[in-house]
């Protein structure tokens, strides 16, 4: 019997739903050689953001650091509280991660393993990251600032920023961008957003992007509906204006 080639799997913002998270990964059903990975915004907004630490922490899959979580890491630096940072995390969706928890111990102990998270995964030909690159800096010096927060400037690009790979991002949610409909997924010059607003509900669809097959798999935390399509089925590309604004490529 022949074994069946590894995918490689990037899913976007989770926001912590944990139940829909599991009903999209029932639906891609990951076999032990594939490569699963989370572009970061596990937690906050949603009401198990506990269970999703909990699931990836001890899964074998990688997840990247979203902003989130780096507001999360700001309000606990050194492992004790700083107030503004603890009450600009709290507003931004951290409450609904506090409720999650019901030992604050496990939440000290899932803030250590988020500290060892990456910003940025190098797969070759693919190249992940939370939110982008400032297309006018070298790498070497962008940090938190760019991977995890960055919007305007990176969708602006008018070039790709890799001429070799294309960059994979979550962070922006797909239908802000003029003329992409909830759920899916846009494309850029040189990348590709897959955060889907599972939160949100004007779409509820969590996203997974399996990249070697070019196909979709998607649930919606709010349907719960699954559905897998094809990538060019669910793409719509964007050309990227001077000033910021997005207008649909026909």
């Amino acid at each position: 019997m022949s074994q069946q080639p590894t995918r490689r799997i990037v899913i976007g913002d989770v926001h912590g739903h944990y139940d829909g998270l599991m009903n999209l990964l029932d639906t891609i059903a990951p076999e032990a050689s594939d490569q699963v990975y989370f572009l970061g915004d596990l937690i906050d907004r949603g009401p198990q953001s506990y269970q999703v630490i909990e699931f990836v922490k001890n899964s074998p899959y990688q997840s990247l650091l979203g902003n989130h979580e780096h507001l999360l890491l700001e309000a606990f630096p050194n492992g004790q509280v700083y107030a503004p940072a603890l009450q600009a995390w709290l507003q931004s969706g951290g409450r609904a991660t506090v409720a999650s928890y019901t030992d604050m111990d496990v939440l000290v102990e899932h803030v250590q393993w988020i500290r060892t998270l990456p910003t940025y995964l190098d797969l070759g030909d693919v190249w992940l990251v939370h939110a982008g690159v400032h297309p006018e800096m070298p790498l070497e010096q962008q940090g938190y600032a760019e991977f995890c927060w960055i919007r305007d400037e990176f969708h602006r690009s008018t070039q790709p920023y890799f001429s070799d790979k294309v960059i994979i991002t979550g962070h922006t949610i797909t239908f802000t961008f003029q003329g992409v409909v909830p759920g899916a997924i846009a494309q850029g010059q040189g990348w590709l957003g897959i955060d889907t607003g599972a939160y949100h509900p004007k779409s509820g669809w969590l996203t997974a992007l399996d990249i070697d097959n070019a196909i979709v798999h998607q649930a919606n935390m709010y349907t719960n509906q699954v559905r897998t399509l094809g990538l060019d089925e669910v793409t719509t590309k964007i050309e990227p204006q001077p000033r910021g604004r997005q207008v649909l490529k026909r």
